[in-house]
């Protein structure tokens, strides 16, 4: 038997630095891949020694994209460590700003990361305008509802736009693409349709962005959340604000109905063979990318006051595994822990993040034959740990909340979805793939959408009969002295936790465990493989030389393997070196 050794690396169009590695065989299927994210993040050294109540404003660091759930997940580990119950405003803001960070996100991966793994660029400058409004209106209608652009005239601005463009050797970002490959699904037509909405999403995301901003204070990284609550006392006041916010979602809920979501159910029937294609798996079951098919939710979006691990959630916490979608296991954060066994750190036993060490030990890669580097896999290989779930691998993700949701009878969740599989005529089971994992990111944005305009219609009627209230009052001294809590909950790529332990008041440990370290992570010490590994097993590469499908696939996951410390030149050398004293007093 033949077979090949790709390397695909970087991964463009993600957050930070991922590498994949897959084995292909003599029918360019691949049969074996490995994940490794590049960079180094180290961020829970630093936030040794500090106040608990500032970790929230350097945790957010960790990433430059999902800044304020980074915050918040660190700001409610301190507040469980305390005991504290933040007020009803506290809750509806935070939902909001949350809300509207998935909701912006969602629509930024969706078209300006991932659409062109199924829209071909350069085939829309084919496509008759007229028949690209009809195919909108055709899409829009299956969704039901009034397609966002159906203008002959729109589309044939945008196509003589993008015409020019090749024609001038100016493609610019859409340059070096793919272009022709013979796994691109969609007609000129189809094609030119999803070009217009992607440059549509560009004007629409600085407007999405602006919602994050009016209770946050700023985007990215807004300023607004304490320990106790929040501070933005005279946006909840003031009526203006909240009709700016009302309106703004608005808008970003046109556009999520009427292009995001007709835009999924064309791609989703366009690629339908693959979605179903069991022989394309890695355990039989879905289709093309369907993965570990073992899913997990931690729950977020509180909808209630009685405490945050009491509260009733919008999305249900929850354990699925192996695609059974007859049970769902309740989640016991007791069973998490990261294996190192193939992560560049030190340690010879997977711990609890209570437990947990960030310790470095970079072994390096290895030179082929042919002069190319490549990981050593049967060592360490990647700078991410590998989280483990009573022993299991798990995904994580909008996919994995739909699924837990769906398998747990939730009523909002499962509406959404039934509705989608009926109107695309679609079984469950395309789920399970790829093109399912895109999906669940859409149905996700549909609900929150609906669901954020009763929240900010609540604020709205609590401000107006005079309840301010933002904050919690608490004794610092008295409730820091030895504590330990954690954020468990739900970014939008999936679950999030942070964990700190404090003594004296100062923090004695503190670990992250991010979504994309759940999917991202490699082999554990069983040998399990990762979720981006998983999904990867059994996809037909249609011409090694483009690998379209891999990044097809490792983009529905949406990678965000930010938080990077190092500084390179761009012959990758070191240049320089700098050590953080978290106890310094200057």
């Amino acid at each position: 038997m033949s077979k090949k050794h790709l390397i695909v690396d970087p991964i463009t169009r993600i957050e930070g630095h991922l590498r994949i590695e897959a084995i292909i065989d003599e029918n360019n299927t691949i049969v074996d891949a490995y994940s490794s994210a590049t960079m180094f993040r180290g961020i829970e050294a630093i936030l040794k020694g500090r106040d608990p109540r500032d970790c929230g404003l350097m945790a957010m660091r960790i990433c430059g994209v999902c800044t304020g759930t980074h915050y918040q997940r660190s700001i409610e580990a301190v507040e469980d460590a305390f005991n504290i119950t933040i007020p009803k405003n506290a809750r509806l803001v935070r939902n909001l700003i949350q809300g509207a960070l998935y909701v912006h996100d969602h629509v930024v991966h969706f078209y300006h990361l991932h659409a062109l793994d199924f829209v071909d660029i350069v085939s829309a400058t084919t496509a008759n305008p007229e028949l690209a409004a009809k195919e909108a209106k055709k899409w829009a209608n299956v969704a039901g509802v009034e397609p966002f652009m159906d203008g002959t005239g729109e589309f044939k601005a945008i196509q003589d736009r993008i015409i020019k463009f090749v024609k001038e050797g100016r493609l610019g970002i859409f340059g070096n693409g793919y272009w022709g490959n013979p796994h691109y699904k969609l007609t000129p037509e189809q094609n030119l349709v999803g070009v217009a909405h992607y440059l549509k999403a560009l004007d629409l995301q600085r407007d999405m962005a602006k919602m994050h901003a009016i209770f946050g204070g700023k985007n990215p990284h807004p300023q607004s959340i304490v320990v106790g609550g929040v501070t933005c006392v005279q946006d909840i006041k003031n009526p203006a604000r909240i009709a700016l916010y009302k309106q703004l979602l608005h808008e970003a809920r046109a556009f999520v109905k009427q292009a995001y979501l007709p835009d999924v159910y064309m791609a989703g029937t366009m690629y339908a063979a693959e979605a179903t294609d069991k022989s394309a798996t890695y355990k039989g079951v879905g289709g093309t990318g369907g993965g570990l098919l073992s899913y997990m939710s931690y729950g977020d979006f509180r909808l209630d006051d009685t405490g945050f691990y009491n509260s009733n959630l919008l999305f249900p916490s929850g354990i699925v595994l192996d695609g059974d979608i007859s049970k769902a296991f309740d989640l016991d954060h007791n069973k998490i822990a990261e294996d190192v066994t193939h992560a560049w750190y030190e340690g010879d036993k997977a711990l609890h993040p209570y437990e947990g060490e960030t310790i470095p030990q970079y072994t390096g890669m290895k030179k082929g034959e042919d002069g190319y580097s490549y990981l050593k896999t049967d060592e360490k290989y990647s700078w991410i740990k590998s989280p483990i779930y009573d022993g299991r691998k798990v995904e994580v993700g909008p996919l994995a909340r739909m699924v837990v949701g769906y398998v747990r009878g939730d009523i909002r969740i499962k509406s959404y979805v039934d509705d989608f599989l009926a109107r695309a005529n679609l079984p469950v089971t395309v789920l399970f793939s790829t093109v399912g994992r895109t999906a669940g990111r859409a149905l996700e944005t549909s609900m929150m959408v609906d669901v954020m305009e009763e929240w900010v219609d609540e604020l709205a009627v609590n401000a107006a009969r005079g309840d301010l209230s933002t904050w919690t009052e608490f004794d610092f001294d008295k409730v820091s002295v030895d504590a330990k809590g954690m954020g468990l909950a739900e970014a939008p790529r999936g679950a999030l936790g942070h964990w700190v332990k404090i003594a004296d008041g100062k923090v004695t440990n503190y670990q992250a465990v991010v979504p994309s370290t759940w999917n991202a992570g490699p082999r554990d010490s069983e040998g399990q493989l990762g979720a981006y590994e998983a999904s990867l097993i059994g996809t037909k590469v249609a011409n090694p030389e483009e690998p379209l499908e891999i990044i097809r696939t490792i983009h529905s996951f949406d990678p965000c393997i930010a938080c990077a410390v190092h500084v390179l030149n761009t012959k990758g050398k070191k240049l320089s070196a700098y050590k953080v004293d978290p106890n310094c007093k200057i």
